[in-house]
């Protein structure tokens, strides 16, 4: 009989190597180094002003003011705010973001279902609460596009129906080999995440801890 060949191992989505962000003259982090496979989820904590929303944005491409290596597979970031227009319908907004990542406008009204907001295609997005924006912004998630999601404080503005929203959609993401580095202030609640804590503000070295 031959050999059994061992599987390959999955290559990372996202592999930082040395990677430091400095603002103001201090540096947020140093020498950071983190490999994220398919199917994991980091949660990333530590006090304000340490480099969470930063290193989301070195990842996505918004802050190119860093050291280090940086290789990503394609994206979805959906920051602090939930990135709609107030002046646009939850269907406007959707179809704006569906025909930047190529999906079917046709997907749409399945994605505001799954975020609870069927019913709201023709409602304009400034008539709606914190937490409804927060769901319309929520289904640009659903839209398609990159494996690597970059959620920045995920559960901001949402009530327990609207957390346990978020935590079965990116349960859902990791099940279908997809990943997850979530910037939060609170426990995203799943199994298995593994938690980087980039520590408080400092000028020195390293500053981000397992």
């Amino acid at each position: 009989m031959g050999a059994t060949v061992a599987p390959a191992a999955p290559e990372p989505l996202l592999t930082l190597e040395g990677l430091g962000c400095e603002r103001d003259g201090r540096w947020l982090f140093r020498e950071l180094s983190l490999a994220v496979l398919p199917g994991e989820c980091v949660e990333l904590v530590g006090p304000n002003g340490s480099g969470k929303s930063t290193l989301l944005r070195a990842i996505t491409g918004l802050y190119p003011e860093f050291v280090g290596t940086l290789r990503a597979a394609g994206c979805l970031y959906l920051g602090h705010r939930p990135g709609i227009s107030a002046m646009l319908t939850a269907a406007e907004n959707l179809r704006w973001y569906a025909a930047l990542q190529g999906a079917a406008y046709d997907s749409i009204p399945e994605a505001l279902a799954r975020v609870g907001m069927a019913g709201y295609e023709n409602v304009l997005c400034q008539q709606m609460s914190a937490g409804q924006q927060r769901r319309v912004g929520l289904a640009r998630l659903l839209l398609g596009g990159g494996p690597l999601w970059l959620l920045d404080e995920p559960l901001t503005a949402l009530d327990a129906a609207g957390q346990r929203l978020v935590q079965g959609l990116i349960a859902a993401h990791l099940a279908r080999g997809g990943a997850a580095v979530c910037a939060t202030h609170q426990s995203l609640g799943l199994t298995g995440v593994r938690q980087l804590n980039l520590g408080a503000p400092f000028d020195g070295a390293a500053g981000a801890t397992w």
